[in-house]
């Protein structure tokens, strides 16, 4: 191996990209319905390659994790300020109680076995399946003042603890909330999934995955061919049918167009093309004459704009006085598809008030729709580019909140790098989804930054401690499982009877999505909705999850101080 030796010393980043590479590969494979995933394969890879001997840059981990829970925040930042609210209030609970019960049983058994600061923290990652910890427990343990062997090895104790547990920690979230909570609550998760579902407001928004399309869609366009004695104006047959509304927006006649104008008389023989919704246009058929279905020059590019709202005579009034606002001038050939709040579609209710960073989505030519947009607020530029000047910023900021410290007796607690990107992240993008004309970053590059920041901080780690890991096993490793199998199935047994005898949860998909996200147990949540057939454990899980995402994750530093 002294060939390998020598290809690591000389280009340490081709073991990190190694590791990454077979440990992606590693954790595709299916044990059943479990993989083990990308994070762990890539750790458990690194591991294996680190006998060899590698030697890499610490700084390369900071700036991966820093990355990673920067984006961790950005994108949960919405949902977690979303989720504080009065009727998410048991769902806040859930996750507090989770996050509580976590912290205590991790803090006692690593008194009772006698685990050092980085085991407890691994067991914690692993054992609650949250792999952030790792990062902010590493972070705090550099932060207190041990010597450079000592805080190296206690690091690398957290990324050992973390392999050992994690497996049990994805099957036991499984088997609480797909077996055990059923069983308690003596209902079927189905079962329960179909009512609620039934029981939904009808009318509620419906939101299409990607690649998805109505085979109905509700906005239209039609030809038409101006039938004897249909010679309305244009103003006539777009006011005849009220609503639904309609606009004709190109006209042939004898084959040249003539200017679309509201008192252009219509001609027996001329061909129009009709756009509205579906109904609308539908109906126009009679007062027209037959359809055509195609005509050269009749097609006409539609476009669709989101808008943020930022005009004063908008914001706070409701849909139904903006609507009487609004002449028809500013009105025609505009459609409004739909309004978001913080990326959450609403119902489009004549009751609803708008707020200033809502987003509205609107449907028409390019003219009508820039002069509705006007009125409206700022058009939301579609770009594939990151706001590198807001990024930054936030990570700046974050890793400056990451320097302060306070005192708990003789040990400094500080949320450190980690959970200062987490705050900052949280925040930049709570604020990023009020005012989305600045500061976008593309899903596709926050998924990016999560799951190279993590699997490549995680890489590291195994790099680096991977000779001491074995012989870390070797001691440890039966206490270390049985202390993540308590660490895992104690906070969610807990966690659960509360939910169901104090908190009166009563429906099981409810719950169950709930629990899952409490424990941002995604592999539980998968098993869940495969149970429920539908989508109702989804909202609880959001609320949760978002929550959890941040409790789970500050409870590194507080493993540290108290462990």
């Amino acid at each position: 191996m002294t060939w390998l030796h020598d290809i690591f010393k000389h280009s340490p980043e081709t073991a990190l990209f190694l590791s990454l590479c077979l440990g992606y590969l590693i954790g595709k494979i299916k044990f059943g319905k479990f993989q083990l995933g990308g994070v762990a394969g890539s750790l458990l890879v690194a591991c294996v390659v680190s006998q060899v001997g590698v030697q890499i840059d610490s700084g390369v981990k900071s700036v991966l994790f820093a990355l990673f829970i920067y984006a961790v925040g950005y994108e949960s930042g919405p949902d977690f300020f979303n989720s504080l609210g009065r009727k998410s209030i048991r769902e806040i609970i859930l996750a507090v109680i989770m996050a509580a019960t976590g912290l205590i049983t991790v803090v006692v058994m690593a008194k009772l076995t006698g685990l050092d600061k980085g085991l407890a923290a691994g067991v914690a990652a692993g054992g609650l399946t949250q792999s952030a910890i790792i990062g902010t427990a590493g972070d705090a343990i550099g932060k207190l003042g041990l010597a450079a062997d000592e805080t190296k090895r206690l690091q690398a104790n957290v990324a050992i603890g973390y392999a050992v547990t994690y497996v049990f920690g994805s099957f036991g979230a499984i088997i609480v909330c797909v077996n055990i909570l059923p069983w308690l609550m003596k209902r079927s998760i189905r079962d329960d999934a179909m009512k609620a579902e039934a029981e939904m407001q009808a009318g509620s928004v419906k939101v299409l995955g990607e690649g998805q399309m109505d085979a109905a869609p509700d906005l239209v366009g039609r030809l038409y061919m101006i039938a004897p004695g249909k010679g309305h104006s244009v103003a006539q047959i777009e006011s005849a049918l009220g609503e639904p509304p309609v606009t004709i927006e190109r006209i042939k006649r004898k084959g040249k167009f003539v200017e679309v104008t509201p008192q252009v008389a219509l001609e027996e023989g001329d061909i129009v093309l009709v756009v509205g919704r579906r109904p609308g246009v539908v109906a126009s058929g009679p007062l027209l004459g037959r359809e055509v279905y195609d005509e050269e020059g009749m097609s006409v590019t539609m476009v669709r704009r989101d808008v943020s709202i930022t005009s004063k005579s908008i914001v706070g009034k409701t849909v139904e006085q903006i609507r009487q606002a609004t002449t028809g001038e500013v009105r025609h050939g505009v459609y409004v598809m739909g309004l978001r709040r913080m990326g959450k579609p609403l119902a489009l209710a004549p009751d609803l008030v708008v707020h200033e960073g809502d987003t509205v989505t609107v449907y028409g030519a390019e003219h009508d729709v820039r002069r509705v947009a006007t009125t409206f607020g700022e058009v939301i530029v579609s770009t594939s580019k990151t706001d590198f000047v807001y990024m930054g910023a936030g990570l700046v900021l974050g890793l400056l909140i990451g320097l302060l410290s306070v005192k708990l007796g003789d040990i400094p607690l500080t949320l450190g790098a980690g959970g200062g990107a987490l705050l900052s992240g949280l925040l930049f993008g709570w604020w990023r989804a009020r005012k989305q004309t600045f500061g976008y970053m593309p899903p596709g590059a926050v998924q990016i930054l999560k799951d190279l920041g993590l699997a490549g901080f995680v890489a590291v780690v195994g790099l680096q401690s991977g000779l001491q890991a074995v012989t870390t096993i070797r001691e440890h490793g039966l206490t270390l499982f049985l202390v993540g199998v308590v660490v895992t199935l104690v906070p969610m047994i807990i966690t659960l009877l509360i939910a169901r005898y104090l908190l009166r949860y009563d429906n099981a998909a409810i719950l169950a999505g709930a629990l899952s996200g409490s424990r941002s147990a995604n592999p539980a949540f998968g098993e869940v909705l495969a149970k429920a057939e539908n989508s109702v454990p989804t909202v609880p899980f959001a609320i949760t999850y978002a929550l959890a995402n941040v409790l789970l994750t500050l409870l590194g530093p507080l493993i540290v101080a108290l462990a």
